[in-house]
């Protein structure tokens, strides 16, 4: 597999039903609410310290990099990844200055995801003008938010624009080209743990999980 086909992520297939909960450590209040650990903690980290080598090495001709995490979901990814990125830095000679800002996006229309895009917070970002961006994203599906929000940050004029996503999931008019730089590759399952959520429970799994339907019934709203 070339260069690039590896930022495209680990593939877990239709089948991979992830591994029993017994072998690994997790808040024990949420033994009924999930069926298994998806993908461990240890391989997401190792993993994201993979995907800031690539970054490191796209970014070599800049100096700094302005990063846009999208919150909520995405603030343990970012956190781990720029962590990474300034950990490298400072054990080689190409060290890449970062600046993080947070945005939170709003995409739906009752439960219907639109392409109309709402940023909650501050719209107004021309601080991205003449800056190199990476864009960090939990999960990436049908793409139709992604592709509002690189929309609205091209009118900014950014020096160059790249996409960071945890998980890319495959589903119809799936957005796998949107994102650069992929963690995993994952069907179509609702995965909870490592700041993704369930109605705001879940995020202080460090694993990703499976929810189950006790856990889907007990947290909703």
């Amino acid at each position: 597999m070339d260069n690039a086909g590896m930022k495209k992520g680990i593939v877990l297939k239709d089948d991979w039903p992830g591994y029993s909960l017994d072998l690994f450590t997790y808040p024990e209040h949420y033994h009924e609410d999930i069926e298994s650990v998806y993908i461990p903690h240890g391989i997401i980290t190792n993993r994201v310290e993979r995907l800031a080598h690539y970054i490191m090495d796209d970014f070599a001709d800049n100096k700094n990099i302005m990063v846009l995490c999208v919150l909520k979901g995405g603030y343990k990814f970012c956190s781990d990844l720029v962590e990474f990125i300034k950990v490298l830095g400072r054990n080689s000679n190409q060290y890449l200055e970062t600046r993080v800002e947070f945005i939170r996006l709003k995409s739906y229309l009752n439960d219907q995801s639109t392409e109309q895009l709402q940023i909650i917070g501050s719209g107004d970002l021309s601080f991205l003008r003449g800056k190199s961006v990476l864009i960090v994203e939990a999960i990436v599906d049908t793409g139709k938010t992604m592709k509002a929000l690189l929309k609205h940050v091209e009118t900014f004029e950014p020096k160059m624009v790249k996409v960071a996503g945890l998980l890319v999931k495959r589903v119809p008019n799936m957005a796998e080209s949107l994102t650069d730089y992929v963690g995993f590759e994952i069907p179509n399952h609702f995965v909870v743990g490592y700041a993704l959520d369930y109605n705001e429970h879940f995020r202080d799994l460090n694993h990703l999980c499976i929810i189950s339907k006790t856990g889907k019934m007990k947290y909703k709203v």
